[in-house]
């Protein structure tokens, strides 16, 4: 469906008197240099999506690719235009999951079109954040170029903040005293992070382009702007590498500590072992069944075994609890 249509000029919405669906019409009100529309669709059917490919003239295969919405994040040239896959990322923290959509970006002299999908990446607050900077907006379609680039980068490192919330909490249960289980989540962790790097690191190119002003029907006064958007970029994409190897080093210290429990609890085993092993050797001696064994009719012979198995036992506990075995 169209979520907003709107044609505008330097730097300013202009009312038109129009459906927002009535899309030829619309760009036929832009006749001024600076004119210039912004369609907003949002999970459009093909018969939809074909109807505003017509009236901008968009490239068929470009179409096809904002239909389909399983594309990797990418930059391509046609005749008379511009095509930008973004990939928009949210987190769902009760699940330690990263979700995903798709906004694909048509842009020409004089339009840009905006298709998304998925429930995140919504761009009518971007939109009205554009509209109240009207300095900004005079840049054309390069402003919402950017502005579109900058309100989905914002929303990755949002995303790396909370990933790097989880990361300490992983990393203080690793090291904690108590036995834990963490294998499990770091795998999670570590797999959306993976997802996360499938967004944003084919992203530094394109915003390479923008930044230096050598990417098509994007001016070179917006420039200074997508400098800033491809800093965070970069800064997220740092940030990425950074939590992956933090999860890889609490992975390896987790199995190290797992190893170290694993011998504390054999010590101890062997420790009780050793203790019950004596009872049983002097209980095994005195059960011999023979005639000359000596104390054998000793009136206290059963209260000494007891007491040398006591003791002998005692001294092991002893013992080992002085060495850090039990």
């Amino acid at each position: 469906m169209i979520v907003d249509s709107a044609l505008y000029r330097e730097g300013t919405r202009v009312p038109v008197d129009c459906d927002k669906e009535d899309l030829q019409l619309i760009r036929d009100r832009a006749t001024g240099d600076q004119d210039f529309v912004w369609v907003g669709m949002h999970e459009p059917t093909e018969d939809e999506l074909n109807r505003v490919a017509e009236a901008f003239s968009l490239h068929p295969l470009a179409v096809e690719d904002a239909l389909n919405a399983h594309q990797r994040p990418k930059l391509e040239r046609y005749d008379d235009g511009l095509f930008l896959v973004l990939k928009t990322l949210w987190y769902v923290d009760a699940d330690d999951a990263v979700e995903t959509g798709e906004i694909n970006v048509f842009v020409g002299r004089n339009y840009v079109v905006s298709v998304r999908h998925g429930e995140g990446g919504e761009l009518h607050s971007a939109r009205l954040g554009l509209e109240e900077r009207s300095a900004v907006l005079g840049h054309g379609p390069s402003a919402v170029v950017y502005a579109i680039c900058d309100h989905v980068v914002d929303a990755y490192e949002a995303v790396a903040l909370a990933l790097e919330e989880d990361v300490d909490e992983v990393e203080a249960s690793v090291f904690s005293p108590d036995r834990t289980q963490d294998s499990q989540r770091i795998y999670v962790l570590k797999r959306e992070l993976a997802e996360m790097r499938r967004a944003v690191t084919p992203l530094r190119e394109p915003m390479k382009r923008f930044a230096t002003g050598t990417a098509a029907f994007v001016s070179q006064e917006a420039s200074p702007f997508f400098r800033d958007v491809a800093d965070h970029v970069i800064r997220v994409s740092d940030a990425i590498e950074n939590l992956d190897s933090l999860l890889s080093t609490a992975f390896d210290a987790h199995l190290a500590r797992i190893s170290l429990q694993q011998n504390e609890d054999m010590r101890k085993i062997s420790a009780w072992v050793a203790i019950a092993a004596v009872g049983t050797l002097v209980a095994g001696v005195y059960g011999m069944n023979f005639h000359n064994i000596p104390e054998l009719s000793w009136h206290y012979g059963y209260f000494y075994a007891l007491g040398l198995m006591l003791i002998a036992s005692v001294a092991l506990y002893r013992l080992f609890k002085k060495s850090g075995w039990l």
